[in-house]
């Protein structure tokens, strides 16, 4: 059984099974970890969800557009903020899919519903969708959307990938939390706010365009973060925790030309 991670969808069906098609993931064998924000952007959550839920062995982590979700599924109030970020074409998607009988409709409730705020696997791999701010590691956090919204860490991880290892020892836990585990992979902040420059591991990656914005994993200290910009023009990104080999779909935008994503 190969173990595999998803970025962020948002929305993005054609996304995500192109990356399934292309990595030949086999629904019954194969484990996915998806690290969140299978909601809002592009127009086709629900068939993202009905996707995902053919996997047996699946572990769905909670973003926060997937938390914001589940409060319109749970009080039917579309907060202005996830409505003008992605949330109106989850909202639209949901409202227009006669298909959804009250079974379906149930089941994509419990899908948000139970989704993890995080996972560690046996090797002391981490998966979470933002961060967590404890120097303790994952788990310790006090408030649990710290899991969906951190973005210190990520920002931390790549400052600390500029320090040599003497000076990362004299740096306190706080910054350097994530090496609580042997590596920690997130999603929650687009690769495609960095662009490609001469002296960046992702230039000398086939797949990335030389000073354009960052659409590959990015690695960073232990940390791989997956959000290849999938809610926005990037592309939803599967990689192999073991071997990182990585496969991904065309950019998302020109899988859906007629619709703006976030």
């Amino acid at each position: 059984m190969r173990t595999l991670v998803v970025g962020d969808i948002h929305g993005s069906h054609k996304g995500l099974v192109q990356a399934m098609q292309r990595c030949k993931f086999d629904n019954d064998k194969d484990q996915l970890i998806s690290l969140g924000d299978i909601a809002d952007g592009w127009p086709e959550t629900p068939q993202c969800v009905d996707e995902l839920l053919k996997i047996k062995n699946l572990i769905a982590i909670k973003g926060n557009h997937d938390d914001w979700t589940l409060n319109w599924m749970n009080t039917a109030n579309a907060d202005h903020h996830w409505m003008n970020s992605g949330g109106k074409a989850t909202k639209d998607a949901y409202d227009q899919a006669q298909m959804y009988n009250e079974h379906d409709r149930e089941a994509h409730h419990k899908f948000f519903k139970y989704q993890h705020d995080f996972y560690i696997d046996d090797e002391n791999r981490a998966f979470v969708h933002g961060g967590f701010t404890s120097r303790k590691g994952i788990g310790h956090d006090p408030y649990r959307s710290n899991y969906y919204w951190d973005r210190d860490m990520w920002q931390l991880a790549m400052y600390g990938d500029r320090k040599s290892a003497e000076e990362m020892e004299g740096i306190h836990m706080f910054a350097k939390r994530f090496l609580n585990h042997k590596e920690v992979y997130i999603g929650h902040t687009t690769t495609t706010n960095y662009n490609a420059k001469g002296n960046m591991k992702e230039s000398k990656d086939p797949n990335q365009k030389l000073n354009g914005p960052i659409t590959v994993p990015m690695n960073r200290c232990n940390v791989w973060n997956m959000d290849t910009g999938g809610g926005f023009h990037g592309k939803v990104t599967i990689m192999d925790i073991d071997t990182k080999e990585y496969w991904q779909s065309d950019l998302c935008k020109e899988l859906y030309p007629e619709h703006a994503g976030r």
